[in-house]
């Protein structure tokens, strides 16, 4: 699953209870004033503390209207909310189900607040990856919506923006866009062109481009959201941070790290601000951070970071949520490039634990043991990870799938490190027919399969073949990731090893020369921060 906390936009819809006009019942025991001090806590990140008020308010609603009055449906929606958020997805399960159960009872009356309900389940069942489940209740949902309050409420927006997120997450990007397109076009109707939920439609569509290798078209989606959301909100609001990080990450796709390191700053800045020291969406805005200065090489400002972050995980969500799990792949990776194999196999076993005892999708953790023990040469170890780890995503998530691919070319990765030639070669030509199916022929994605196949065909001095793979590779790095990316440089210094083999020496020199300047700029952008 993905153990991203902050920067995916939760749409679950919140069901706190209108507060009627009192008499007495204004105490502070009332359900709807303990919803009301259990939402602040929520919106804090402080879900122990917010959880027994949500408690308490469910136990006093049933006590005065009944277990099977529909109002009950708003509470457990509530506390169920709260549990997924701390990672308790079967307690949350059973009471969405439950307040499904009770707003089913009351067909007419309560149709909206079950479009909502199964929304929200459906939310779950897509955190924990099981995206079959997922579909038919949020197109259930959508369908009720549509009936109930016309096919363009905002409601209906949303709707569709939870759906289209899913076939997102699926790489069903075709599917995805005609629904944020229609998405983004109630929400300008209904609401204006300068009301914040534009900028999360337009945050949505430019997530979408980039995932697509779209970086071009992705960019001036996120700036327009980002600015949406600045004048509507204010420059220091949480939404703000969103769209900042989603800007970064464009930003560090592309190789410009100075610009991704000042977007991550003012996120991490806004976040601190807003919520304090010890909330889940400053943690995680601290594991960017940290993950763009492994990538650059500046392990010894990503570690504090990442263990900052991870610190607050653990505290706030618990020892056994799946987004410390994640975290701690993550961490794993800057020890791997340091060289310290055992830490970083600490780290990993740790993650496989929480996913397992939790019954959450370890094929992340599986993927990345074998990784490491590739990294050290236990081949023996490495292959039946990756097997299991690409039987687990064939069958959650389709045989056509990217992650799919990406444990294929893994895998393909270490046979081919073992002389396995044919073995690796079929692995990665299945890889590359997913990719381009998915992503298209001009994926960055893409020229990593064309990369790994051609470097496969050089060491089978299949020269031909090897040199067309490299010219496409590193047209479509040029392309999409601009002709100073590192990705650009490490092609280029393929490519050239083959000219030398193939006596063209003159060919070659230009190419190492061009590296050259690339890693450089790179080591001096990298010196300077």
């Amino acid at each position: 699953m993905n153990g991203s906390i902050y920067y995916s936009i939760q749409r679950v819809f919140w069901l706190l209870l209108v507060t009627q006009a009192c008499t007495t019942a204004q105490s502070l025991q009332s359900p709807e004033n303990l919803n009301e001090e259990a939402q602040k806590y929520y919106n804090q990140g402080k879900y122990s503390e917010a959880e027994p008020l949500f408690k308490e308010a469910l136990a006093t609603r049933e006590k005065s209207l009944g277990p099977e009055h529909p109002d009950i449906a708003t509470n457990l929606n509530n506390l169920a909310e709260n549990y997924r958020m701390r990672g308790k997805y079967g307690e949350a399960e059973a009471l969405y189900r439950r307040a499904l159960g009770i707003l089913q009872k009351h067909p007419r009356a309560e149709q909206t607040r079950l479009a909502m309900g199964l929304n929200n389940l459906a939310v779950l069942h897509r955190d924990l990856g099981k995206y079959a489940e997922a579909e038919p209740l949020f197109k259930r949902s959508l369908l009720i919506l549509e009936k109930e309050l016309g096919p363009e409420h905002p409601s209906v927006a949303t709707s569709l923006s939870n759906l289209a997120d899913l076939y997102r997450i699926q790489g069903r990007f075709a599917a995805a866009e005609p629904l944020y397109k229609r998405a983004l076009t109630i929400d300008e109707k209904a609401l204006g062109k300068d009301h914040p939920k534009i900028g999360t439609d337009l945050n949505n569509l430019g997530a979408l481009e980039r995932d697509r290798g779209r970086y071009s078209a992705a960019e001036p989606l996120y700036s327009q959201a980002l600015s949406i959301t600045e004048r509507a909100l204010g420059p220091e609001h949480p939404s703000v941070a969103v769209s900042l990080n989603s800007l970064a990450t464009l930003n560090r796709d592309t190789g410009r790290y100075s610009e991704a390191e000042s977007l991550y700053r003012k996120a991490t800045a806004i976040n601190e601000r807003v919520f304090g020291q010890e909330h889940p969406n400053l943690a995680m805005s601290l594991i960017s951070l940290a993950e763009l200065y492994r990538e650059i090489g500046k392990y010894a400002e990503a570690q504090p970071l990442y263990q900052r972050g991870l610190a607050i995980i653990e505290k706030v969500l618990g020892p056994e949520h799946p987004s410390l799990a994640s975290s701690l792949i993550d961490l794993s990776k800057l020890y791997r490039n340091q060289g310290k194999y055992d830490d970083a196999e600490r780290q990993i076993k740790r993650a496989l634990a929480i996913f397992q005892k939790g019954d959450f999708n370890p094929a992340g953790a599986l993927n990345s043991l074998a990784a490491l023990y590739t990294s050290q040469r236990k081949y023996l170890d490495a292959e039946p990870l990756y097997k299991e780890a690409l039987a687990i995503r064939e069958r959650v998530l389709g045989a056509e799938h990217p992650r799919v691919a990406e444990t294929l070319n893994d895998l393909a990765v270490l046979y081919d490190s073992q002389g396995k030639h044919v073995l690796a070669e079929k692995l990665y030509k299945r890889a590359l027919v997913i990719d381009e199916k998915v992503f298209g022929r001009d994926h960055p994605t893409v020229a990593m399969d064309l990369n790994n196949l051609a470097i496969l065909y050089d060491t089978q001095k299949n020269y031909d073949e090897a040199e067309r793979l490299y010219k496409r590779a590193l047209s479509i790095w040029e392309k999409s990731l601009g002709p100073e990316h590192l990705y650009v440089a490490a092609n280029l210094e393929n490519y050239a090893a083959l000219l030398r083999a193939t006596d063209r020496k003159s060919e070659a020199d230009r190419l190492l020369a061009r590296a050259k300047m690339i890693r450089a700029k790179f080591a001096k952008e990298g010196a300077s921060k």
